[in-house]
């Protein structure tokens, strides 16, 4: 561990710990599990102001060197068998889960929305579903343009962020509208950004103070939620990103082995993390008769984590081949090598 920086594993960390959050608090609202509604719109708008943006970013960070390294078409079949294969079959298995017990669940689940899929992502998916089209559009204006113009398309996407009705009103449009500007925005910090700066421990301090101050202007003054796409809302994800950067170097410097394991095993969790949360929750409901909502939001996050991160080391251990990733692309793409 002492060999390279595991800062990013660290913002993953965070970034899917507030995802498990988001969704185990709004399964215990839709279950009319509730602490106060006060409570569940705030958190839940803090939240989702910037976990997913974070994702969005961390791809981006990567993205321009793995461009350089393995060229458009190898990229895009790496994407194929890495976001395309694990987002079909996972969509699938948690459809089918949730159609077993839709009697059970928030849901109305139904065989034809599981297999929709090719044209509506569902519940979490939705992000690889984004995120592998974004790749695609990414890889192909930089294949076009030179890494000099990182800076101009990040002023693009902004502006297509702040004005999406000059765009088609088409749904896989306007999902990569709403978060191209942060995929772009973590290709500008890779190319032209020093991330060690950010490990000071003033500037840490400075962001934590922006950040909180940027989330209380944002919610309490302005009475702005996070599904409001303005200016505002941009600047507070950017803010958020910033000071999770920050957070994550400063923790990095003495890396703790559960929570870089909780990082690097974010993909299984995030795919997974609904049929453990909801699952729990199931459990407890039904079967024991317990509607305490803090005890509730705490196995929900809990097993959310945990359970997938148990399923992680016995596929490991027991070298189960496929489960989070295949080459598909190859029988897709068969004359590309």
């Amino acid at each position: 561990m002492k060999n390279r920086s595991y800062w990013v594993d660290y913002a993953k960390a965070i970034g899917i710990l507030l995802v498990v959050y988001g969704h185990v608090l709004r399964g215990l609202y839709d279950a009319n599990i509730l602490f106060s509604k006060e409570f569940y719109e705030l958190s839940d708008s803090v939240v989702y102001s910037f976990h997913m943006p974070l994702f969005f970013f961390l791809s981006g960070l990567f993205f321009y060197n793995s461009l350089l390294k393995y060229g458009g078409i190898k990229l895009i079949k790496n994407k194929i068998d890495t976001i395309i294969y694990p987002y079909i079959i996972w969509s699938i298995i948690q459809g089918l889960i949730e159609v077993f017990l839709s009697s059970y669940t928030n849901g109305d689940s139904s065989y034809s929305e599981i297999f929709s899929l090719i044209w509506s992502p569902r519940q979490q998916f939705w992000f690889l579903y984004t995120l592998f089209f974004i790749f695609i559009l990414a890889t192909t204006l930089f294949l076009i343009v030179s890494k000099k113009a990182a800076i101009p398309i990040f002023l693009l996407s902004i502006f297509v962020y702040l004005y999406p009705s000059i765009m088609p009103n088409v749904f896989i449009i306007n999902i990569i509208s709403s978060n191209f500007v942060f995929f772009s925005f973590g290709i500008v910090f890779s190319l032209y950004f020093r991330v060690e700066k950010l490990s000071n421990t003033v500037t840490l301090y400075f962001l934590a103070v922006l950040f909180i101050a940027s989330q209380f202007y944002f919610h309490q003054t302005y009475l702005l939620i996070h599904s409001d796409k303005r200016i505002e809302s941009l600047l507070l994800a950017l803010i958020s990103i910033i000071f999770i950067v920050s957070l994550s170097t400063k923790l990095s410097l003495k890396p703790n082995k559960l929570f870089v394991f909780i990082g690097a095993s974010s993909m299984a969790i995030f795919i997974m993390h609904v049929l453990a949360g909801s699952g729990i929750r199931i459990i407890l409901q039904t079967l024991l008769n317990i509607d305490t909502f803090v005890f509730h939001l705490f196995a929900g996050c809990f097993f959310g984590v945990f359970a997938p991160l148990f399923a992680v080391i016995l596929i490991n251990k027991l070298k189960i081949p496929y489960v989070f990733s295949a080459p598909i692309s190859k029988i897709i793409m068969p004359k590309y090598k």
